[in-house]
C-alpha cells in the first residue's frame, strides 16, 4: 500500500518510486487482476495472506532440515507471498479505497514480522548458518528503516534498490531453492560452502553497500534543501524582527 508524511501538518501521500527489472510488466499484471478479483476479495484478506505465506516459507526452511523437498512447498509459498503483498495495495487503489497511513503502517509492520519468520527459518534449516541469516535479516531491517526515513524525509517512497526490489528477491530465492532441492552446497574458488551461505555473504554485503550509498545520496539531497547558511540567515531574520 501506499507510503505517507505529513506536510504543513496535513497527512500526503508521498511518491511511489519502483526501478526494479519488473516493475513495469508487474505492475500490468496486478492492475489487471484488482479489476477481476471478486467484490469479496478486500486488501486486508491480501495483506493477511502476504504474511502467513511469509512465515508458511520460514516454516518450509525449517523443515528442510529433515527433507529438502518441502522447499519446493517454499515456492508455492512464496508466490503467495507475492499475490498477498503486491496486489493488497493495488486493489485499494483501483477500487478508489485507499487508506495510507493505515496502510503504510500495516503493510511495513507485516514486511518486517515476514523477514523475521523467513530468516528464522532459514536460521534453523542447517541450509545457511545463522549468522548469515542473522546477517540477512540485519541488513534488511537497516535497509528499510532508511527507507521510511526517506519517505517521511524527502516525500518519495523508494520501492526497490536500483534493479532489485521484492519480487526480484522472491524470484533469487525461489531458484534457489529449486538448487538446494539438488544439492546445498556449492563450489566456490575450489572449496565448497553451502549455497545460502555464498548467497547470503553476497545478500548482506550488498544491502549494507546499498545502504551506505542511499544514505550517503539522501544525506546530500536533505544538505542542500536545507543548508546551514539558509538556516542561519532565517534565525537571524527572526531574532532582528
Amino acid at each position: 500500500m501506499g507510503a505517507a508524511i505529513m506536510a504543513d501538518g496535513e497527512f500526503q501521500a508521498a511518491r511511489r518510486v519502483n526501478r526494479s527489472l519488473t516493475a513495469a510488466a508487474e505492475k500490468r499484471v496486478l492492475e489487471a487482476m484488482a479489476r477481476r478479483a471478486p467484490r469479496w476479495v478486500t486488501s486486508d484478506q491480501l495483506t493477511v495472506l502476504g504474511l502467513v505465506a511469509q512465515v508458511g516459507g520460514g516454516v518450509c526452511y525449517a523443515l528442510a532440515r529433515w527433507d529438502r523437498r518441502v522447499l519446493l512447498a517454499g515456492i508455492v509459498c512464496l508466490a503467495l507471498n507475492w499475490l498477498g503483498d503486491s496486489l493488497d495495495g493495488t486493489l485499494a487503489r483501483v477500487r478508489q479505497q485507499q487508506r495510507p497511513r493505515y496502510g503504510f503502517y500495516v503493510d511495513h509492520v507485516v514486511d518486517q514480522l515476514g523477514a523475521l519468520a523467513m530468516m528464522a527459518g532459514m536460521a534453523v534449516s542447517g541450509l545457511v548458518h545463522a549468522e548469515v541469516a542473522v546477517a540477512m535479516l540485519v541488513g534488511f531491517l537497516l535497509l528499510s528503516a532508511e527507507s521510511y526515513l526517506a519517505t517521511y524525509t524527502l516525500g518519495r517512497f523508494e520501492m526497490s534498490q536500483g534493479w532489485f526490489g521484492p519480487t526480484e528477491i522472491r524470484l533469487l530465492l525461489a531458484a534457489g531453492n529449486v538448487a538446494l532441492v539438488r544439492t546445498p552446497y556449492a563450489t566456490v574458488l575450489g572449496h565448497r560452502w553451502l549455497l545460502f551461505d555464498v548467497g547470503g555473504v553476497i545478500a548482506a554485503a550488498g544491502m549494507l553497500g546499498m545502504l551506505l550509498v542511499v544514505t550517503v545520496r539522501h544525506t546530500v539531497a536533505l544538505y542542500r534543501a536545507e543548508p546551514l547558511h539558509c538556516v542561519r540567515r532565517h534565525c537571524m531574520q527572526r531574532t532582528a524582527r
